[in-house]
Order: C-alpha cells, then structure tokens, then sequence
C-alpha cells in the first residue's frame, strides 16, 4: 500500500478521532440503502465468452483485489452502465 501524504493524514486522522459526522436525515439513508440493494442485486444470469488471456489477467486483478473474479466482472459492467468506469 502507498504513504499516505501529509493531508490524507490529517483526514485519516481527523476520521479517527470521529471529528465527521453525517447529515443524511433517516429519509436519505433508506434511499441510499434501496439505491445500493437494487445495484448488488443479482437477478439473472449469463454466459459469455471471453479469451483465455483476458480471463486469466481478469483472475490476477481479482486476487490483488481481494475478490472473486466474477465479482470483479460484475462490478466493471455495472460501472460501465452506470457511467462511471474510468479507465487509468
């Protein structure tokens, strides 16, 4: 794992120390909790092919990630529907 810098630090630091507090009212967290169960809600399934090469590089990501590699998937195609697949 990377040094964190000077401000994240402060940040990690602050967070400790439980210096943040949320504003979510009782309303919003159930909207976010609803938001986040449809988004990990595994109704169906499929089947596609990919190459040997991918899939391999695909479970080597997965294990430095901590995770089953169709776990990885399925998070690459939701942030990929979502708009929010970055490439770096």
């Amino acid at each position: 794992m990377n040094e964190l810098d000077p401000e994240e630090k402060a940040i990690l630091e602050s967070f400790n120390q439980e210096e943040w507090r949320s504003d979510a009212t009782p309303e919003r967290l159930q909207v976010l909790q609803a938001y986040g169960q449809a988004a990990l809600a595994k109704d169906k399934r499929i089947t596609i092919r990919i190459s040997s090469r991918d899939l391999e590089e695909l479970q080597v990501k997965a294990l430095e990630e901590g995770m089953p590699y169709q776990t990885l998937i399925t998070s690459i195609l939701h942030k990929y529907v979502s708009g929010r697949l970055i490439e770096g």
